[in-house]
């Protein structure tokens, strides 16, 4: 079955056309995925990255150089990811997904950093106790081939996925930007809506890791309304003007007590007053 979605990508990509849904998808998915692990970039600043390969400040601001290296490292993951959507997930890709993203980094400079390989030393995510670095190995290889035995993937699959990924925790650093660009790929892989989780709703998706398995539904509905917004962006750019007409299937969140509260729904800035058609 065709993936309108990811053949749209990759046909922006190629042509470098400015102003579409890939253009818009590189700055859009980059800026929040590292501003969750702590960039202090701008989203402005993250698109003069993409768009002039400068950077721009103010006077007397400055710009962290390791946050501009991972931004355009993370801008080089998203075209390896959408190079390879379509293939079963492996340890290699999960490798070099970190290795891209990491490369030339601070990082990269620590002789007890792996860039694209497993941690060498224990660590935390916040007050959880994560695998230890001896066990990475077995885990993952485990968590792939379960995910692997599946015959259909639906977005509670991906999300599982995601949940157990982390609680692994298998890299130094980079393990949350990895975990986001699984989803995606995994999504466009299955023909499901992707999405990206936004920095503004970063404590939903914290609360919502914290809460899994026991309580799913924080965490499924904080990704089922990055899709929604998603849907919405590609329903503007879709040249049909209307609902967008493809594979992709929709999931969208229907609680309203665990998802972002109702005003913030919508698409960015630059196109809510478009006449963006919103999903039902």
């Amino acid at each position: 079955m065709e993936n309108n979605i990811l053949k749209c990508l990759r046909e922006e990509k190629q042509s470098r056309l400015k102003g579409g849904l890939y253009h818009y998808t590189q700055i859009k998915f980059t800026y929040n995925t590292n501003r969750i692990e702590g960039s202090r970039l701008t989203e402005d600043q993250t698109r003069y990255i993409y768009e002039t390969f400068t950077i721009n400040t103010g006077e007397e601001e400055t710009a962290n150089v390791n946050d501009i290296i991972e931004t355009v490292n993370h801008f080089r993951c998203f075209d390896y990811m959408i190079s390879i959507a379509k293939e079963p997930l492996t340890e290699d890709i999960i490798k070099e997904f970190h290795k891209i993203l990491k490369q030339g980094s601070i990082d990269s400079f620590k002789e007890w950093f792996k860039i694209g390989d497993y941690k060498l030393k224990p660590n935390f995510v916040g007050d959880i106790e994560t695998v230890h670095p001896s066990k990475v190995g077995e885990n993952i290889k485990k968590l792939i081939t379960d995910y692997s035995k599946k015959e259909e993937w639906i977005i509670d699959d991906i999300i599982d996925f995601h949940y157990n990924f982390e609680r692994i925790h298998p890299f130094q650093d980079g393990n949350g930007r990895v975990g986001r660009l699984i989803m995606f790929k995994e999504c466009l892989k299955n023909n499901i809506m992707p999405f990206i989780i936004e920095d503004e709703y970063k404590q939903f998706y914290y609360k919502g890791l914290k809460e899994y398995p026991e309580i799913k539904l924080r965490l499924k509905d904080t990704c089922l309304f990055g899709q929604d917004k998603y849907t919405e962006a590609v329903n503007y750019f879709n040249n049909n003007g209307g609902k967008l007409k493809n594979n992709e299937k929709e999931n969208v969140a229907t609680s309203p007590a665990a998802a972002p509260p109702e005003p913030a729904r919508g698409v960015p800035a630059p196109f809510a007053a478009e006449g963006v058609v919103t999903p039902p």
